[in-house]
């Protein structure tokens, strides 16, 4: 096994895939963006099977940047871009593949190799870096899957350690190059007001939600492998979750949130099939890839516990879907009801004491929703919210954010292989041991059965708005803005 030091920049990138829709999406507009804030000097080399030429690669890069909302916005920044470009056609099955690469990297001896291409050809590339030794004294950035369960996600792992080090090995999920994902850990830890009552004594429960309001959008076949537990609760909701529950770090260091996330993951108590709702909106089998009696969920919904110290008994609803009432991801801290009951409407159930909501897409923001008086001699109350907006102009975006991040070696923002294998064992018996999915509209919020029969007494759910900025708290009087 080989690879980069920890804290060694990197002197070039490869990225395999140079040709493919993520690559035009948001690797290239991303590296724009990284060479006009000066976080990228060194050569990018793009290498695919496409019988393309070097002009080819150029075409694609102004392409892809123009297609972006702010297009072209620095000719020289595009230009210098352009400049460090390099191309490798081949198959990734050739070895002279592999050799054309080490031949265009020269004299470039500690790169960065991205494989922006489908996990199973991961050991195919991997290999082939191997082969001509471009292992040594290098990083891997693999793209999520890691795995479609436990068993492929340590086969997955086997293959890659068979060139690079745990050290060099550098999972990217978009979703954590986020700035409300990063936010959620600042603002825990930067904050020690919340601490006292951050645990089982004073939480009651926690909702995470992450709605999009369309479809698959014409990816019906990878949905039929994947479907919403994969795609989205066991890697992009749980690292939310373990952002939320983790204990302090006991160092500032790369390894020292992984190894608290970590932990997070090996106490979540694993599902079964009482502890998850599946649903699949009308009009799924008939999208282009889809079998005419799928099963797949499009919509799922857990129940959650932690079986730790700090969390016993808290519950955590989790829930994604497509074709949902809207787009949206918000979690709601929901905090328990004062021990004494002094006035008349702290005895209705439907009024709820105080809740901590943290907007996450496609604004960023933090709701802190407290009871207050309404006027009159009635000591009757409503909720109202306190706001403060959390977005801003000069967010990176993710991708930008964890390849510079790579080049550098800095892995606090990736995943690591003992959180993917303790997140998979929490998952793994209710990919197959589950009910069927139950049928619901486009435009609604899912199947009633994920609040009926899974959230029960914890509920309601609380379902963000379009615009956070028209948030209302469910069976409130009101809101302040």
């Amino acid at each position: 096994m080989a690879g980069a030091a920890p804290h060694t920049p990197s002197d070039a990138l490869v990225f395999f895939g140079a040709s493919g829709d993520l690559a035009r999406k948001s690797i290239f507009p991303s590296l724009y963006k990284m060479v006009k804030s000066g976080n990228l000097t060194v050569p990018v080399i793009g290498v695919a099977y496409s019988q393309w030429t070097l002009d080819d690669l150029h075409q694609r890069a102004r392409d892809a940047i123009d297609a972006t909302p702010s297009g072209v916005d620095d000719p020289a920044a595009l230009d210098r871009l352009l400049s460090l470009l390099r191309y490798v056609d081949g198959d990734y099955q050739d070895p002279t593949t592999f050799t054309a690469l080490r031949d265009v990297l020269g004299e470039c001896g500690a790169p960065t190799h991205y494989l922006a291409i489908p996990p199973s050809l991961f050991g195919t590339v991997v290999q082939g870096l191997k082969s001509v030794d471009l292992h040594r004294n290098a990083r891997v950035v693999v793209e999520k899957p890691f795995g479609r369960d436990l068993q492929s996600a340590r086969e997955l792992n086997s293959v890659i350690t068979d060139a690079f080090d745990e050290s060099a090995i550098f999972r990217i999920d978009h979703f954590l190059g986020k700035e409300e994902i990063m936010n959620l850990l600042y603002f825990r830890f930067a904050n020690a007001m919340f601490e006292p009552i951050w645990n089982r004594n004073y939480i009651e429960s926690v909702q995470v939600t992450f709605a999009e309001d369309f479809g698959v959008r014409g990816r019906g076949a990878f949905y039929e492998s994947a479907g919403a537990l994969r795609d989205v609760v066991e890697n992009h909701l749980f690292q939310i979750v373990a952002l939320l529950t983790m204990e302090a770090p006991t160092y500032q260091g790369y390894g020292a949130v992984q190894s608290a996330k970590a932990n997070v993951f090996k106490a979540m108590r694993p599902l079964t099939r009482h502890d998850y709702v599946r649903g699949q909106f009308v009009g799924y089998r008939d999208e282009d890839g889809v079998a005419e009696h799928s099963d797949v969920e499009t919509y799922a919904a857990v129940r959650l516990f932690i079986d730790s110290w700090r969390w016993s008994d808290v519950p955590f609803y989790l829930r994604t879907g497509k074709c949902l009432a809207a787009s949206a991801g918000e979690v709601v801290v929901n905090f328990k009801r004062p021990p004494q009951a002094l006035f008349n409407d702290a005895l209705d159930p439907d009024q709820h004491p105080n809740r901590l909501r943290f907007r996450l897409q496609p604004e960023g923001e933090i709701g802190l929703g407290v009871r207050v008086k309404r006027p009159g001699e009635e000591f009757v109350g409503h909720e109202q919210e306190l706001l403060l907006p959390t977005e801003s102009p000069l967010e990176r975006e993710p991708y930008e954010r964890l390849l510079s991040d790579a080049l550098q070696g800095d892995s606090a923002l990736f995943t690591h292989e003992d959180s993917v294998e303790a997140a998979w064992k929490v998952v793994d018996a209710v990919l197959t041991d589950h009910a069927a999915t139950i049928p619901y509209q486009p435009g609604t919020w899912g199947p009633e059965e994920a609040a009926g029969r899974l959230i029960g007494d914890d509920g309601p759910w609380h379902n963000p708005q379009p615009h956070a900025r028209t948030y209302s708290a469910p069976h409130n009087g009101g809101h302040a803005r």
